[in-house]
């Protein structure tokens, strides 16, 4: 596990202290030789959310951001992923259960930049405990944590990432979850309408494509989107799903 003297989660007065990506790079390369070559990237987190990351690519090395997070979210564990985001490194560390994030830096500074200049650098469990934790001195500073929500939805529809989620891809019919607070989402226009749509009726990807303002790609990183607000229901029992994938 990477040393927490590394990284200090606030710095109390003035800008946090984020170090370089050169750096963090380097030291990387460090615990990689004296493993004897094996990448440590990934090797402290549990087993079921390691082989999650394995999917994007040998040692998860080929994962983007939103997936990384997506695997967190489903497996409800606390994780920190390190971010290169320019030449500085960012600790975001997600809470999934509490469904928060602690970030150095505001969540709308890191995602305002374009999204193909965060990469994936390292993910490990969090050191970090939640607010509330009874051992209080690993708990960051209370202005540092922010909502988890409006990141995901975010790195969805701004990500890299232009396919569907492992999770909801293949012969399907999706509807939003009753539940879900259509009026909380960050969304407008054609994305509205979909979404409003979508909580009548369902619908395949490939009907999404055709609606008024979409295309397959937006129609893709809505319905990641709303997957990753637990909003979306996946149906592949439904007769359109069944006719889709026997096409």
């Amino acid at each position: 596990m990477i040393n927490s003297e590394l990284f200090q989660p606030t710095i109390p007065i003035g800008e946090p202290e984020l170090m370089r990506a050169s750096a963090y790079q380097r030291y990387l390369d460090e615990m990689r030789t004296e493993a004897g070559g094996i990448s440590t990237r990934i090797s402290q987190l549990s087993p079921s959310l390691k082989a999650d990351l394995l999917r994007f690519g040998e040692d998860g090395a080929d994962s983007e951001v939103v997936e990384v997070m997506a695997a967190c979210v489903r497996h409800g564990k606390r994780v920190t992923i390190h971010l290169q985001s320019g030449d500085r490194v960012v600790p975001l560390t997600v809470f999934a259960q509490e469904r928060l994030v602690h970030c150095p830096v505001p969540p709308e500074e890191l995602v305002g930049k374009p999204l193909l200049d965060l990469k994936v650098m390292h993910v490990e469990p969090a050191l970090l405990h939640p607010p509330g934790d009874t051992h209080s001195p690993l708990v960051g500073a209370e202005e540092a944590h922010y909502p988890l929500a409006p990141l995901l939805w975010e790195l969805a529809m701004r990500g890299l990432r232009r396919e569907l989620l492992p999770e909801i891809a293949g012969p399907a019919v999706y509807r939003v979850a009753p539940g879900l607070d259509v009026s909380s989402l960050p969304a407008s226009g054609a994305l509205v309408a979909a979404i409003q749509r979508l909580a009548r009726q369902g619908a395949s990807l490939r009907e999404m494509s055709d609606w008024p303002g979409m295309d397959r790609e937006r129609a893709t990183r809505l319905l990641n989107a709303l997957y990753l607000q637990s909003g979306l229901i996946v149906s592949r029992s439904h007769p359109d799903a069944v006719r889709d994938g026997w096409f």
